[in-house]
């Protein structure tokens, strides 16, 4: 699924192409594409027409568009394949088009969801009531993410310390910090030397506050190369695909040699997913009796 870097490329492609544009009409093309909204397809595209989307927002994997002066914000969840396009209005339409949002301006360019396999969607939510930024209230809970101003590097730690959990685990709870997926998990445990096993509150605030400077150089790394795509479903809105794969330096790399001391890297099957590491720069925690 799509991590920070790749959901915030988007976000600034919505930025640039479609914030400040009014909505002149919707067509929903597949229903489970709305199936978050659960008053339908025709109440979606009715409570949107006539509606101007400001700038778009994210936290950590979440991506939203506020709508001017309405209390509400569209959410989308890309799910495994989704995409937020921006085409020219004369286009053919994509094989897997789900929804189709027209503007009432002379730009020439329209607003596309298209996914494959159909596990995202977009949805209308209330706004949280004192937030300033249209954070729809269904995604309240989330953290925030290591990018965002806001976020408190010592609360973080001080939390950290006191899960009864091992590292990796808690780079993916979204409860205490947001954004951080698979991929870039096992890229900045590699970057800190760190064991995805490690229990987290064996952590020193030194220890814990490396890896989260390294967190935020591989997502800032994987940002300027446009995200990672592995294949053709993870694209900006103009379609283009990011090239940050072409740098990692753990995840996808079995058998290959560790780029520090040249150990072949190895891959464990880990919580329905696979966590990739160097065995001898990462090495596993002793075992506790």
């Amino acid at each position: 699924m799509p991590e920070l870097p790749e959901v915030e490329v988007v976000r600034r492609g919505l930025e640039r192409w479609v914030a400040g544009r009014t909505v002149a009409g919707v067509e929903v093309l597949h229903p489970r594409a709305v199936r978050r909204h659960p008053a339908g397809g025709e109440d979606f595209a009715a409570r949107l027409k006539g509606q101007r989307f400001e700038v778009a927002r994210r936290r950590g994997k979440y991506l939203w568009l506020p709508l001017a002066e309405t209390g509400t914000s569209v959410l989308g969840h890309l799910g495994m394949s989704g995409q937020l396009l921006v085409q020219p209005e004369d286009a053919p339409d994509e094989k897997h088009l789900r929804i189709r949002v027209r503007f009432d301006d002379s730009a020439g360019t329209e607003l596309r969801f298209v996914d494959q396999r159909t596990f995202g969607g977009l949805s209308l939510h209330d706004q949280v009531a004192d937030g300033a930024d249209g954070l729809p209230d269904v995604i309240a809970h989330i953290a925030r993410d290591p990018l965002d101003p806001a976020f408190d590097d010592a609360a973080f730690q001080a939390a950290l310390r006191l899960r009864r959990t091992t590292i990796k685990r808690a780079l993916l709870d979204q409860s205490l910090i947001s954004g951080v997926g698979n991929i870039y998990a096992d890229e900045a445990l590699w970057r800190t030397k760190l064991h995805y096993d490690r229990p987290t509150a064996t952590l020193t605030r030194p220890r814990s506050a490396e890896l989260l400077g390294h967190v935020r150089d591989v997502m800032n790394a994987a940002l300027d190369a446009g995200g990672t795509s592995f294949d053709s479903l993870y694209v900006n809105v103009n379609g283009e695909s990011g090239y940050f794969d072409r740098s990692l330096d753990a995840y996808g790399r079995e058998d290959e040699p560790c780029r520090r001391c040249g150990t072949p890297m190895r891959r464990r099957a880990w919580m329905n997913r696979s966590s990739y590491f160097c065995p001898r720069c990462q090495r596993p925690p002793r075992p506790t009796l």
